[in-house]
């Protein structure tokens, strides 16, 4: 390998193609790495000239990589991460005087129950960083660790890229939560027959309840899907909706005086609730920070006494 040709090269404006590559979109690149649309034209052109190829093709209002450009980016991208990786091994991370800013991503359940007490804690100890939640969920999460919008997640997962580490963080026991007034556990029977709300972040009217259900020749009546948990105290006061929850969930809902869990009246899986990573972020000492505290907080162990931290 030549290293001389490195000397042609400008790592800005390798970052502004991997970001093309990411967004297919000038004017999102520039929103996302902070510079103006006619900087990242101007890297564009440049790197055409570098690469001696159009790159990009406009096809209607998305920029459609060359056979060139995906091939470059097939080589750099592991570069870059390896370089990333370097450059962070010389830098310490102190959290009382950092004011770097953290994209973590969430599910909507662990937003509301496990992020206030990791919260409290992290305001103590680095008072001046700054905390951007995003929602995820299995469906997205892996796209968005690609994109470089999160740098770490915590969730139900499913398939994730090659490159990821997951590690799990609490299995949790679904629940059925309940607005009504009645002190019975509920049965089979009545769970069946009352009306469901679904919590789902694509308007589903289904999830995993309704499998296993059918697995054992059952089925429930849905007749509302929501976006998020929040809503659930307001929408439910004063009905016999019933809701599926993850156990945690249902612990932090009970303190509103509004509605109270109880078990399935069936068996079912438990479901794993992951923190989740790119492995090019392993060594960044900040980064490393940051899970150390998410799986303190927000682990099995979270809900007894979190030890203090340092």
């Amino acid at each position: 390998m030549n290293r001389n040709e490195l000397r042609k090269a400008d790592i800005n404006l390798m970052v502004v193609f991997e970001t093309l590559m990411q967004e297919r979109n000038v004017t999102r690149a520039a929103e996302k790495l902070f510079l103006g649309q006619p900087t990242i034209s101007a890297a564009l052109n440049r790197l055409r000239a570098l690469f001696n190829d159009p790159l990009f093709i406009r096809v209607g209002h998305r920029m459609e990589p060359t056979a060139r450009a995906n091939e470059i980016i097939h080589h750099l991208s592991p570069a870059l991460d390896a370089m990333s990786v370097a450059l962070s091994l010389t830098r310490d991370f102190d959290p009382a005087s950092s004011d770097m800013t953290f994209r973590i991503g969430l599910s909507d359940d662990v937003e509301y129950s496990l992020l206030p007490p990791l919260l409290r804690a992290i305001r103590q100890e680095a008072p001046d960083i700054v905390i951007v939640i995003k929602q995820v969920n299995f469906w997205n999460v892996s796209e968005l660790l690609m994109s470089g919008e999160i740098t770490v997640a915590v969730c139900l997962t499913r398939e994730l890229p090659a490159n990821a580490k997951r590690k799990l963080l609490r299995t949790m026991q679904p629940m059925v939560a309940r607005a009504d007034d009645s002190q019975e556990p509920m049965t089979l029977d009545e769970y069946c027959s009352r009306p469901h709300v679904v919590v789902s972040h694509v308007a589903n009217i289904s999830s995993f309840a309704d499998e296993w259900l059918a697995a054992i020749g059952r089925k429930r009546k849905a007749v509302l899907s929501v976006p998020q948990y929040s809503t659930l105290p307001a929408l439910m006061a004063g009905t016999d909706l019933l809701c599926n929850l993850p156990d945690h969930l249902t612990l932090a809902l009970n303190k509103t005086g509004v509605l109270r869990g109880e078990p399935l009246p069936f068996i079912t899986p438990n479901l794993e609730l992951s923190m989740v990573w790119l492995s090019v972020m392993d060594s960044d000492p900040a980064e490393r920070w940051l899970r150390k505290r998410l799986e303190q907080f927000m682990g099995d162990h979270s809900t007894i006494t979190p030890a203090p931290l340092g």
